[in-house]
């Protein structure tokens, strides 16, 4: 599994220096989150990619579009090789996704403004639950994210229709503590009647964990829930942890060699 999730980081390396765009420090601190809803968590396939009874997964961080398509070639879905057309004219591949390029499925929402994608899987949960259907809607947020108003209203509204099908995952690696005090995200969500827990987002075994659990509170009190799952930008290189300059940055090529080296030694 560590190698596995190494080898996932390398490969946004490449896949980042080659499209010359990326904004490596979200996608490798959203890495293990990802990687565990599919390999550990959620319903899904890609032999049921496009079956309505399938698990949800919105990506309304879309920063971390990288790391996503990264884990739906391992599952499969498209050949590794083909995310080396990053940023490419035509390639289906950029840093925010778009599902109207992957007819196969795996890409539920097109990213691109924050606060939309939660917005979004609160209304596919609620019709999904209209229709009587048992799957589940795990939605990944950014922390930053959670200052759009629109990511509020959705958490009103999950609340009020007791959407216990619809799980919120925020990557909490602090990307807006330096411009604004969020407070406790927990004691507000809890406020606004969601099931509420908190985990080392980096730590797979945990997450599985806390996810299960939530799922459990969520059906028995009918309500929606979420994880503040804790986790450092960068995570995975010494470099990309601490140096801010790595915001938005791609990896030359003496950089990839030394980033890819910090990677397998970490």
């Amino acid at each position: 599994m560590i190698d596995e999730l190494k080898e996932l980081r390398k490969r946004c390396l490449r896949i980042s220096s080659v499209g010359r765009d990326g904004n490596l420090q979200s996608v490798f601190s959203s890495m293990e989150i990802i990687w565990t809803l599919y390999n550990r968590v959620m319903n899904w396939s890609k032999e049921i990619a496009r079956s309505p009874e399938r698990d949800y997964f919105i990506l309304s961080k879309g920063q971390s579009t990288m790391a996503l398509t990264a884990v739906l070639a391992q599952k499969g879905l498209f050949p590794t090789e083909e995310l080396m057309t990053f940023g490419q004219l035509k390639s289906r591949f950029s840093m925010q996704a778009d599902r109207t390029k992957l007819p196969e499925g795996g890409i539920e929402n097109s990213a691109g403004s924050l606060g939309h994608g939660f917005p979004m899987a609160t209304g596919m949960a609620l019709a999904h639950k209209i229709r009587g259907m048992d799957n589940r809607f795990y939605v990944l947020a950014g922390d930053g994210e959670m200052n759009e108003g629109t990511m509020w209203e959705a958490a009103l509204l999950a609340s009020s229709k007791k959407l216990d099908n619809l799980c919120l995952i925020v990557d909490d690696n602090d990307s807006i503590g330096r411009m604004i005090d969020m407070g406790s995200l927990a004691d507000k969500l809890r406020a606004f009647g969601f099931a509420v827990d908190a985990c080392d987002g980096h730590d797979v075994y945990a997450l599985t964990d806390k996810i299960q659990l939530l799922k459990e509170i969520s059906e028995r009190e009918k309500v929606p829930s979420c994880l503040i799952a804790k986790t450092q930008r960068g995570y995975g290189s010494r470099t990309l942890m601490t140096d801010r300059s790595w915001f938005h940055r791609y990896p030359k090529d003496d950089e990839l060699e030394i980033l890819s080296a910090e990677v397998d030694a970490f």
